[in-house]
């Protein structure tokens, strides 16, 4: 696999690639989620790029930006193991150099939910990836369903700039338990990971009240409770959303995904599920 650290032996690399190309990118501190995107990409693409990049622009102040996971020669190793064919591990000023003044905004799907909880957040998600897409020209960009709403910003910022790439969202993976898997989840010290599972099982219990014909405000209800008897002590949103537009469902309507934030002791994690 080899590895390039700026946009020239970017542009060196993608010039002498032949075939399609298919991009995953990520912040590092890879895990099983990561490694089935690039499993899906090498399935599909004569070539695959990951990239390694922790954007200190979708960090809020006082978020975790210090202390993300950096590990890359671990994560190397993984995308290599896995068939991945270049990394590309830019530095910050590569991305944003002196004088960057552009940013990238993509209203209505960003504005409820994690732009409520994170503003600012995924102007700086569409800003990168925006970034990485023009750099890399790629034929097809996978991102896990585990971040729904920035997977449906991304999709909205592409279609609204005509950008030539198709955007795939790979299915979230789960440990053993239902967790999803996460890189954050690294944080959680050990009754605290015992204790996170209350999130996938509220989602599913929720999902089961729901397709049984409980009023969605009553499940919504009880799975905020069931949260907060879990141990979590911060619910930033529970809601029932139509799959496509993210807006707040009263009744069940078409596709919808149940989603949701919450904090157990210094961890925020967030989850959905398809309805």
């Amino acid at each position: 696999m080899q590895i390039v650290r700026n946009s020239e032996e970017l542009a060196q690399a993608r010039r002498d690639m032949k075939g399609t190309v298919a991009l995953v990118p990520t912040m590092g501190a890879l895990h099983s989620g990561h490694m089935a995107l690039v499993a899906d990409a090498r399935n599909g693409a004569a070539n695959v790029i990951a990239t390694i990049f922790v954007n200190p622009a979708q960090f809020g102040a006082g978020e975790d930006f210090g202390r993300y996971p950096r590990q890359e020669e671990r994560d190397a190793r993984q995308l290599e193991e896995h068939g991945c064919d270049l990394l590309w591990a830019p530095s910050v000023g590569d991305i944003y150099p002196d004088g960057f003044a552009t940013k990238v905004s993509v209203a209505g799907v960003s504005e409820l939910w994690e732009g409520e909880a994170r503003p600012g957040h995924f102007d700086g998600v569409a800003t990168v990836v925006a970034k990485l897409l023009l750099s890399v020209r790629p034929d097809v960009a996978l991102f896990g369903e585990k971040d729904f709403q920035q997977l449906a910003v991304i999709r909205r910022m592409v279609t609204d700039l005509n950008l030539a790439v198709d955007i795939v969202g790979v299915p979230t993976v789960r440990d053993s338990d239902g967790l999803a898997l996460s890189s954050r989840n690294a944080y959680l010290l050990g009754e605290e990971r015992k204790e996170a599972v209350a999130l996938p099982r509220a989602l599913q219990a929720a999902r089961a009240a729901i397709l049984s014909g409980t009023p969605v405000r009553e499940v919504l209800h009880e799975a905020r409770a069931s949260l907060r008897n879990g141990g979590f002590s911060r619910i930033d949103y529970f809601a029932l959303v139509d799959a496509s537009s993210l807006k707040p469902l009263d009744e069940p309507e078409g596709e919808m995904r149940l989603i949701a934030a919450a904090t157990i002791g210094t961890t925020r994690l967030i989850d959905n599920l398809a309805i």
